[in-house]
């Protein structure tokens, strides 16, 4: 099973609809079975193209990019969870390949208030994937220290929600610095979380932020901020840094995660 998460930085970035491109033709090289995409935006006027989805909806044009190149057959899952830069629908989507059996989004936030940039919201469901059954969340959690939406709250109800599976694989932007001690990071694997990047038995690159970036204001370092994390020790082949400018183009402020793993046959909790 292969899967890619990536922080979009949807329409903030420069050339957008070049690195809509790229991204559209590394999906198509590689035939991920999942991708997660965080800070996935529309513009609130935007004329609707179907449901609650946008013409400009940045998954939708990843979507439509993906036909143009012969991969017909990802299904594109998206909501909202706040307003941002006050023009902006931002969400979180899923790109799957494969049957959904149930797909559900819900706030792991205090606040579930659109025009709080704050609020956070989880896109995630359940998929059959190559015959077994397998729960997929995207995931943009706040910060460690914010007083106001306290980080371990976050994380707990999104667990809450997660632990309804027997198998599940969170994927996305979860704001905590890997290198950094008693904080987000350390919790998340408390919690009974596997880091994917640590159990490959290769892997390529380490962080996923470079200086300063959107929320990271203060920040000059190399960071490792995202993660696909398992609840079992998976049997993972691969985990490489992708988008960084040396595996493919840069085309966030956010490098992504490009993982292989073993689905269940092996699976020890």
């Amino acid at each position: 099973m292969r899967l890619l998460t990536l922080n979009v930085h949807a329409w903030q970035e420069e050339h957008q609809l070049d690195k809509i491109n790229t991204l559209a033709k590394v999906i198509h090289e590689n035939r991920y079975d999942v991708i997660a995409l965080q800070e996935v935006s529309q513009l609130y006027n935007e004329p609707i193209e179907y449901d609650h989805i946008r013409a400009d909806n940045y998954g939708l044009l990843v979507q439509k990019e993906l036909e143009k190149l012969g991969s017909n057959d990802y299904t594109l899952y998206w909501d909202v969870s706040h307003y941002g830069y006050d023009i902006y629908e931002e969400g979180l989507a899923l790109l799957v390949r494969h049957p959904a059996i149930n797909v559900e989004s819900f706030y792991i936030s205090a606040s579930q208030d659109i025009d709080f940039w704050k609020s956070r919201k989880i896109v995630g469901g359940t998929f059959d994937i190559k015959g077994e059954r397998v729960a997929l969340y995207s995931c943009h959690l706040g910060w460690w220290n914010d007083e106001e939406e306290s980080y371990t709250s976050q994380v707990d109800r999104l667990l809450n929600k997660a632990d309804e599976h027997d198998s599940f694989i969170l994927m996305g932007d979860f704001n905590s610095a890997s290198i950094v001690k008693g904080e987000g990071y350390e919790y998340l694997l408390k919690s009974g979380l596997y880091d994917t990047h640590t159990l490959a038995h290769t892997k390529s690159g380490q962080n996923t932020i470079e200086g300063t970036i959107a929320g990271w204001d203060q920040n000059s370092s190399g960071l490792k901020i995202d993660y696909i994390l398992t609840n079992w020790g998976a049997h993972v082949t691969a985990s490489r840094v992708i988008f960084d400018g040396e595996n493919k183009p840069v085309i966030s402020d956010h490098y992504g995660l490009d993982v292989d793993l073993r689905l269940s046959n092996n699976k020890q909790k």
